[in-house]
């Protein structure tokens, strides 16, 4: 049968963007950025910085949680005095993540005045427009960035359409309004963004601060703007590039908003870290927003955190809720053995495992797994074929489906990752 695709090849995907390497801390608090390292996870407090104890053990929770990097506001010389108790703290609970300090307005004073606190702290975080206003502005960036070199920090210059340059910005409108035919004002806004982003970080190696020192963001609230500002940003510098949607919002809207701008970026080669700015839901934990930069990593196949469970949707001939109790069981079951098994099953986070609800796919998908059950449907006989390795291993049948099933991925887990395994 002729389909008229025999010359049909999938388009490969494009090349990725090369970046320079950034070191953030030193030792055991050190992380890579850009480079061959992979796509970092970012995560930021929401305590009050001054609160040393309830800050490190936020900071704990989303290191645990998988944040490789954690930012905390550094806003008042109270929270610049805290922020060493902060990193004694997490010491103590040996807890050896990076801390980003997060300065607007008065980081400069704050830098200068608690030397303890830029010592401390891995990075820097410096919004060009949030440094000063005039012929104040290029001096107090200059004070930081000179902290910054003089210590080894790193900095991340991060530019924010809300607190954007409005000098610059009112000057390249000028600059437009005089062409012949002017620029639609979003494309200028897009440029000062862009423009601001990269002549501040040529002006920070002016100063001394080296490129492999440098990370860039240009955060925009909205999906296009973000995915088109950090396109025109990419393709015009090789700093390491840090990728958020800033004021994502809230739940479904703003987990569904991240993750269509940072999957559109990230599978074009673009971002080295990114963070999820997800606004918690009342009484929900700050963690949250890593584990949706981690689903979002995992689901791009970049990186792999957790062993990934499929699992049917359900539809008429599943009318039972097996197959959603056991996929949810062992979803949660391999989440929370993941702290244990990372250091005992090297390799576990590739783990495959499928948990389907009727004949109809269930066979077909548990076998493109590592290791799968196919649940009976509605009017199916009462059995569920394991396959393992992509072969019906054997047919667990009776009440105790659930636990047998959990005992052989268990044992798969063993056999495949385990010591003897090596």
């Amino acid at each position: 049968m002729d389909s008229g695709f025999d010359d049909f090849i999938v388009p490969a995907a494009p090349a990725a963007r090369r970046s320079r390497q950034v070191l953030v801390g030193t030792g055991e608090h050190a992380v890579t950025i850009g480079g061959e390292a992979p796509v970092r996870v970012q995560a930021m407090t929401n305590t009050d910085t001054v609160d040393a104890v309830g800050t490190a053990i936020q900071v704990k929770e989303l290191a645990l949680a998988g944040s490789e990097l954690v930012r905390i506001t550094v806003n008042t010389p109270e929270a610049a005095a805290a922020v060493p108790y902060i990193r004694e703290q997490l010491e103590r609970m040996d807890v050896h993540v990076p801390l980003i300090g997060d300065f607007h307005y008065n980081g400069h004073r704050l830098l200068a005045d608690y030397p303890a606190c830029a010592e401390a702290l891995a990075k820097y975080r410096i919004n060009p427009g949030n440094v000063g206003k005039g012929d104040k502005r290029d001096r107090q960036f200059g004070q930081m960035v000179e902290t910054a070199a003089r210590l080894g920090k790193a900095v991340r210059i991060g530019v924010n359409w809300g607190s954007l340059d409005q000098e610059l910005l009112a000057q390249l409108m000028d600059d437009n309004a005089k062409r012949a035919e002017p620029h639609p004002p979003q494309q200028i806004m897009y440029r000062a963004i862009v423009v601001s982003a990269l002549e501040s970080a040529r002006f920070a190696e002016e100063i001394g601060l080296p490129a492999d020192r440098i990370v860039l963001s240009c955060k925009m609230s909205g999906v296009h703007d973000l995915v088109s500002v950090y396109r025109a940003l990419g393709s015009r510098c090789d700093y390491a590039l840090h990728l958020g949607l800033t004021e994502a919002g809230m739940g479904t809207k703003g987990t569904v908003a991240s993750t269509a701008a940072l999957a559109l970026l990230l599978e074009e080669g673009i971002g080295d870290t990114i963070r999820v700015s997800l606004t918690p839901q009342p009484g929900e934990s700050r963690t949250q927003e890593v584990v949706i930069a981690r689903e979002i990593l995992q689901s791009l196949g970049l990186r792999s955190f957790n062993p990934s469970v499929t699992a049917c949707p359900g539809c008429g001939r599943t009318t039972s809720t097996t197959f959603q109790e056991l996929a949810k069981q062992i979803d949660d079951f391999l989440r929370a053995q993941m702290p244990v098994w990372t250091q005992r099953y090297p390799g576990v986070e590739t783990l495959k495992v499928a948990v389907m609800g009727c004949i109809v796919n269930g066979p077909g998908e548990s076998k493109h797994a590592d290791i799968g059950i196919s649940l009976p449907g509605s009017g199916e006989a009462p059995a569920a074929p394991v396959f393992i390795d992509g072969e019906k291993a054997l047919t667990l049948r009776g009440d105790g489906i659930a636990s047998e099933f959990q005992a052989l991925v268990e044992t798969y887990i063993e056999k495949r990752f385990g010591a003897g395994a090596h």
